[in-house]
């Protein structure tokens, strides 16, 4: 809330009027990052099995090869074009870096992207087994002998 004294001048008047919009505008600025950093780190199912199986392989992390990892880990079809999204998208969120590795005569001289944790990332994944093992631990034993 600015307060102008009646009798202020107008250089001090108009220098409290910008000082409380720049207040406001770092105010509104911190809320918004927030809400970005908050949006940017969160963890979807599957972002987790990708960063899981990025962790298992290692040094020989790659589209396809993820791929694979996923389908024998879990049993399900996965699309390679929804890995690379995945990738991508967790890369931009400095959950993964990537680097090219060696071209091979095998895929006609092109080289792999391979994909390794980062701090960030690993921190995400500690905080999503956190979170599930939270919520398991508070589950009434009655409800998981009902099956």
């Amino acid at each position: 809330m600015i307060y102008i004294e009646a009798d202020e001048s107008a250089d001090n008047r108009l220098q409290k009027f910008f000082s409380t919009i720049a207040e406001l505008m770092l105010i509104l600025y911190t809320f918004m990052k927030n809400i970005a950093h908050m949006k940017g780190t969160y963890l979807g199912e599957f972002e987790e099995i990708v960063l899981l199986a990025v962790g298992i392989l290692q040094e020989l992390a790659y589209g396809v090869s993820i791929c694979k990892e996923i389908e024998m880990q879990t049993g399900r079809q996965v699309n390679i074009g929804a890995v690379h999204t995945a990738l991508h998208r967790l890369e931009e969120k400095g959950f993964l870096k990537s680097k090219f590795g060696e071209a091979s005569e095998v895929r006609g001289g092109k080289r792999k992207r391979l994909f390794t944790l980062t701090g960030i990332g690993i921190k995400a994944l500690r905080d999503a087994q956190e979170l599930r093992n939270n919520m398991w631990s508070q589950l009434p034993k009655a409800i998981l002998q009902r099956v």
